[in-house]
């Protein structure tokens, strides 16, 4: 059976290809940087070579570097829970600050 390589296209357009996958850890020979995630993961398409796979909103749980220099990362889909807690947090920040409340 052939290894899978997938391809990763985060929200601003940057491809991270070349991937090999073991669980759920992506495993890249080039350098990945936590930068590279930030503000860029919704959303995020996951390509197995054949399909693409639509996530709308990730984020970045980890990177790791090997004794081989092999780059390990996980990307994780963020709940709708977690989604409505990030936004009602958000606007409870923002009716603070409209009204001199500090919390």
């Amino acid at each position: 059976m052939e290894e899978k390589i997938y391809k990763i296209i985060l929200s601003d357009g940057t491809i991270i290809d070349n991937l090999k996958l073991n669980g759920n850890n992506f495993i890249s020979k080039e350098s990945i940087s936590s930068e590279t995630f930030k503000g860029n993961c919704s959303p995020v398409t996951i390509n197995d070579g054949s399909n693409d796979e639509v996530h709308n909103h990730m984020e970045l749980v980890q990177i790791t570097q090997d004794s081989i220099g092999d780059y390990w990362f996980i990307l994780r889909d963020i709940s709708t829970e977690e989604l409505a807690r990030i936004k009602m947090q958000a606007d409870i920040e923002y009716v603070a600050m409209m009204t001199g409340v500090a919390l």
